[in-house]
């Protein structure tokens, strides 16, 4: 749950569509927010495949609209 949305978007908004990340710096991001999940103890997740159905349903969805 995001408690501080304004945060999320000015995150958004400065660094990641205003700025060309490079490789390195996305990869630091992401490093950064996995180790964050993972203090919080949502990451790993328990299940991986939890709402897997869900999102092939999805999937499927969203590949008919393509084709039509």
């Amino acid at each position: 749950m995001i408690k501080n949305p304004d945060i999320l978007e000015q995150l958004e908004t400065e660094v990641i569509k205003k700025d060309n990340l490079s490789f390195k710096q996305a990869l630091s991001i992401f490093e950064a927010m996995w180790k964050e999940g993972v203090s919080l103890g949502v990451l790993p997740p328990k299940d991986p495949l939890e709402g897997i159905d869900v999102d092939i349903r999805v999937a499927r969805i969203l590949n008919c609209l393509k084709k039509s």
